[in-house]
């Protein structure tokens, strides 16, 4: 809406992470040497933890993008799973195929992993273990995590892991029973928020990035940008995009201070004061007391018995209006009774024509028997919108209270939930003040699965792949397609990663087929917006 206005090519700072933003800190820097450094040296535990919104993610992919051509590397991004399912998980990160009958056996998929950690060692690769939201691991599976660093050979680890996570994770890891594990943590490095140098560099680097030839944020704007996020990167996101769309409503080509705290007032529902207001209040107190000092002391000098003095009282000044209850909040209290997560899968389920039993398996078990597919992962409405399927929002209302919103409709200015029996319209404003990005969504994977597929595979899913690509590029299906994975279909998967802004590399991994699968929309299944699914 506002890029033209400013002169962008693009909106800047959505917080989907897309290399093309990226910006290392000192601090992150230092975080992926110390990661790049765990991936190369042999042995123990590295441990990165930051608060939410530090930019841990960033530095994963940074990672990811970096690492030496003999590491290969298993991401676990939803660590809540039994041991069993995490040895599993990291077999599929692995490209390993589990024996039937061998799923639940820990075991069989120790030995499983055992032997392909020999292998690799033997042709002088290296296997690195990258647990994000490690803080959400159970006990049990870290123990199964530590176990695992038992394989070795006589002079070295065959498994290196980097756990990831929030502060919550140094607690985990402080525990007693968990002390064997911590006493192999090799490296710990804590990410903290960007200083105001920082901040600013940040801003104006995505502002760059998007498109910008001249100063977009005033020098105030971005010290109120750092003051009220905190120096969080993603919080700098969210506010520095709803001050540029407070900025073009008002038809101003700079971004003041005041912009940018109505824009932080509206992100955070709360008025918010300009830095300098507790200093002149406090100056104020200060200059009355001087004030009537002067003026009383000499009065009381005069009189043996000092008589009682009234004070001086000055009448307070009025309290800024508290801005209305959303109507988002509004709703989330009118209808709390269906926004648990058994509702909001039930509601998920219904529009994709499925029945939805709660209680008896997880939801995403009962997805799998449907021939469906959960997404959870945490990210942004732009995300959202471009893998254009319905999705439970995890959103926090006024008073802290967390709700599963089902999220069934998308467009620029508005979001529709379902509520009340009935679809309800809230603002994106509404809803971003909510909603901090964690999400599950369903989706129907392409024939054999939803493994990623890379160059050499030869398979019907490269056929699905190629001919899914050529149908999104308007092109005929109708001659038998080719079922190997060669160059050409990896620049054609990477042209269609670069024009949806997803990472570049060619291979057709989760996010790349769900939104190659919206985009096509064979089944008809169920979308946010239908304009977006030809």
């Amino acid at each position: 809406m506002y890029a033209s206005f400013f002169g962008l090519n693009e909106k800047p700072f959505s917080i989907t992470p897309d290399p093309r933003y990226l910006f290392l800190s000192e601090r992150h820097a230092e975080a992926l040497a110390h990661l790049v450094y765990g991936v190369n040296e042999a042995g123990g535990f590295i441990q990165l933890t930051g608060e939410v919104g530090t930019g841990k993610t960033t530095v994963v992919r940074s990672l990811l993008a970096q690492a030496p051509k003999h590491a290969e590397i298993a991401l676990i991004l939803n660590p809540r799973m039994t041991p069993a399912e995490f040895l599993q998980a990291i077999c599929e990160e692995l490209a390993l195929a589990v024996a039937p009958g061998s799923e639940r056996s820990l075991k069989d998929l120790v030995d499983l992993l055992s032997r392909h950690l020999l292998k690799a060692h033997a042709e002088g690769k290296r296997i690195v273990l990258v647990v994000d939201e490690a803080q959400n691991l159970s006990v049990e599976v870290l123990e199964q995590v530590r176990l695992l660093t038992n394989l070795e050979t006589e002079t070295q680890k065959l498994l290196q892991i980097i756990l990831i996570g929030q502060p919550e994770l140094r607690e985990l890891l402080g525990r007693v029973e968990l002390r064997q594990l911590a006493q192999r943590i090799t490296g710990r490095y804590h990410l903290d928020p960007l200083s105001d140098d920082e901040a600013a560099a940040y801003v104006r680097h995505r502002l760059r990035v998007a498109g910008a030839t001249r100063e977009i944020f005033s020098n105030g704007a971005l010290r109120e940008v750092q003051r009220l996020s905190g120096g969080v990167p993603r919080l700098i996101n969210i506010i520095s995009d709803r001050a540029l769309l407070g900025a073009f409503t008002e038809d101003r080509h700079l971004v003041s201070a005041s912009v940018v705290r109505r824009a932080a007032s509206e992100v955070f529902g709360k008025h918010i004061q300009p830095r300098w207001i507790p200093w002149v209040a406090g100056s104020a107190v200060a200059a009355l007391a001087v004030v009537s000092a002067v003026l009383i002391l000499p009065q009381l000098l005069k009189t043996r018995a000092p008589a009682p003095v009234a004070a001086i009282v000055t009448p307070p000044a009025p309290a800024p209006a508290p801005p209305p209850p959303p109507d988002l909040d509004r709703l989330l209290g009118q209808y709390a009774g269906e926004t648990d997560p058994d509702n909001a899968f039930n509601k998920l389920f219904a529009l994709w024509g499925q029945r939805y039993v709660a209680g008896r398996v997880d939801p995403c078990s009962q997805a799998q028997q449907a021939n469906l597919e959960c997404l959870t992962q945490r990210g942004s409405l732009a995300q959202l919108r471009l893998f254009n399927r319905p999705a439970i929002l995890n959103v926090i209302d006024s008073s802290g209270k967390a709700h599963q919103l089902v999220l069934v409709g998308l467009d620029e200015e508005k979001a529709r939930v379902d509520l009340g029996g009935g679809q309800r319209e809230v603002g994106i404003g509404d809803l971003s003040r909510a909603w901090f990005g964690d999400y599950v969504l369903l989706w129907q994977p392409g024939v054999g699965g939803s493994q990623p597929i890379g160059l050499g595979a030869r398979s019907a899913r490269v056929r699905w792949l190629r001919d899914s690509l050529r149908r999104v590029n308007g092109l005929p299906v109708d001659a038998p397609g080719n079922d190997r994975f060669d160059t050409e279909l990896a620049a054609q998967v990477e042209d269609f990663q670069r024009k949806h802004r997803l990472v570049v590399d060619g291979i057709a991994g989760v996010q790349t087929q769900v939104a190659l699968d919206a985009a096509t929309n064979e089944s008809s299944t169920p979308l946010l917006s239908a304009d977006r699914g030809s």
